[in-house]
């Protein structure tokens, strides 16, 4: 079986040498560099099945990158695992917001890293084996899981990798009631550290782009969030 391909961004030679020694070992493939404009190319061309992407950056940094990759829709379902030492809740969110799947503050151990990529992968991995026509829809909301597309009144909706995994995670199971800590859980991997407020933040700008849909998203007060059932 072919081994994923993961393109580090990094610009410390230290820190790059440690990551792909460690991701390595594995084994998987890595390619790697140091600079943002360098990083939307390489994306291109080798189509990594995940990125591992520092803030702090030489030229454009790690959440422009983010911004780029975005734009192009063959881009979104490739993971982004966002690496800083800018760890307060304000750069969490922003990087969440942009499209990273998952953000790790440094200083960080190598095993933990090398579980969230397995983790990542496994997600990421378990999206694309989903059947062409496995869908899911629901009041006005259409959800074609193969295409990562989400169509609402017929009108396609730009989501970012994380709503996307969390609108299909609520409008897959109406009426469940999800805890804000089930919610990262079931989108991110146990143990990912997101904040309460990480969550809310989320949830109000799906609600946003959903327009009046996103009233079907109800707030269950003290304990997290549900889609309304028919």
């Amino acid at each position: 079986m072919k081994k994923a391909l993961i393109l580090v961004v990094e610009d410390e030679p230290t820190i790059q040498e440690l990551i792909k020694f460690n991701l390595e070992r594995v084994p998987y493939r890595v390619i790697t560099c140091d600079r943002g404009e360098e990083t939307v190319s390489l994306v291109e061309e080798h189509k990594p099945d995940l990125v591992l992407l520092d803030i702090m950056l030489p030229g454009i940094d790690g959440l422009e990158v983010c911004k780029r990759l975005q734009i192009n829709q063959k881009n979104k379902s490739i993971p982004i695992i966002i690496l800083s030492a800018l760890n307060e809740e304000a750069d969490v969110v922003t990087g969440l917001e942009l499209g990273a799947c998952d953000y790790i503050s440094k200083p960080f151990s190598p095993p933990i890293l090398l579980a969230r990529v397995k983790s990542a992968l496994r997600r990421s991995n378990s999206i694309k084996s989903v059947e062409a026509n496995d869908m899911v829809m629901n009041h006005e909301i259409k959800i074609d899981a193969i295409k990562h597309i989400v169509k609402v009144d017929g009108l396609r909706v730009n989501l970012t990798a994380y709503e996307f995994k969390l609108l299909d995670l609520l409008v897959g199971q109406p009426g469940r009631v999800f805890t804000r800590y089930q919610i990262v859980d079931n989108v991110h991997g146990e143990d990912y550290p997101v904040t309460d407020r990480s969550v809310d933040v989320q949830i109000v700008g799906l609600r946003k782009k959903l327009g009046e849909a996103g009233n079907y998203i109800e707030t269950v007060r003290g304990i997290g969030y549900r889609f309304r059932e028919d």
